[in-house]
């Protein structure tokens, strides 16, 4: 299976658990010695939600933060912002214990290094500089809205294996990716899912719980709208697979085609309309945000 980001970074190398404007942890980026620090930060985090005898979602809710990103927290995959620091220190009553390593925090994550693979490279530069981006994913969640739990399912289940280390690469450079769409101002971003997508268990049903919690959770954003292309529909325009649009900053719209272990930044600007054209016919005959939000909904309600 290639690693797809036509598919919303389908399987290539991306928990957005905030509303816009928010900030929200930051994922490890590295494998340095930073890491022992984050999962320092991250046990003390835990140490102190159970003696205060939260929950991970608990703690989540009081802080506005998903649960999936309180667990990657305690366990060092991610690390706070200064801003987390500060609320759970006052949240958890720590006497300063979680502000206090702040600079230290900061000073970790200025040395971290994003790991994508090298073809990946140049869509992941223009990605950042983005000021809208548009998925169509006909096989799995685009990468920029999974949860870490289904980001780990799609690499661990790529063909031919990818060995652990460079999995938990992959899952770290792909969670960084998604700072993009908390930073402000965001960039407007939109996806148009096959219905089937969110039906299939991709990793347990847990992780698929996970997943569509936090679709609706990202759906809620103002910069951000999810469409589901039902699956009973009997025609509609994005038979030719998976692509992504993206327009950076001051520059023209580019699109990007990913399959089978091929991928192609598309610049020519009759091809890119071509797309572009047929994103908006698909958007047309998907179920609008609001509809697509009650049907997740349903599915949650039913995993």
């Amino acid at each position: 299976m290639a690693e797809t980001h036509a598919d919303a970074d389908a399987s290539a190398d991306a928990d957005a658990g905030r509303g816009p404007g928010q900030r929200r942890p930051e994922p490890i980026e590295d494998g340095d010695e930073t890491v022992d620090l984050f999962r320092a930060v991250g046990k003390q985090v835990k140490l102190l939600r159970e003696r205060a005898g939260l929950t991970q979602r608990e703690l989540g809710d009081r802080l506005g933060y998903g649960e999936e990103l309180i667990s990657s927290v305690e366990r060092g995959r991610r690390t706070p912002q200064p801003e987390f620091l500060d609320a759970a220190d006052d949240c958890l009553e720590a006497g300063g214990l979680l502000k206090i390593a702040k600079e230290d925090v900061v000073r970790a994550k200025a040395k971290a290094r994003v790991k994508h693979p090298a073809w990946f490279r140049d869509y992941a530069r223009l990605e950042r500089e983005a000021v809208e981006l548009s998925f169509y994913s006909t096989l799995t969640v685009p990468g920029l809205l999974q949860t870490e739990g289904y980001a780990r399912a799609v690499f661990a289940s790529r063909q031919p294996l990818l060995d652990e280390e460079t999995i938990e690469q992959r899952v770290a450079a792909r969670l960084s990716r998604q700072e993009i769409t908390t930073r402000w101002p965001p960039p407007m971003v939109s996806a148009v899912i096959q219905e089937v997508v969110l039906l299939q268990p991709f990793g347990g049903r847990a992780v698929r719980k996970g997943q569509l919690e936090q679709l609706l959770r990202l759906g809620r954003m103002r910069n951000v709208q999810i469409q589901v292309m039902p699956t009973d529909r009997e025609e509609h325009a994005g038979m030719g697979g998976p692509f992504t649009l993206l327009t950076p900053k001051g520059r023209p719209q580019l699109a990007y085609l990913e399959v089978q272990n091929l991928s192609r930044l598309i610049t020519d600007p009759e091809e890119v309309r071509v797309l572009a054209t047929k994103y908006g016919s698909i958007r047309g005959q998907a179920l609008t945000p609001q509809d697509s939000l009650i049907l997740i909904e349903k599915l949650l309600g039913a995993a």
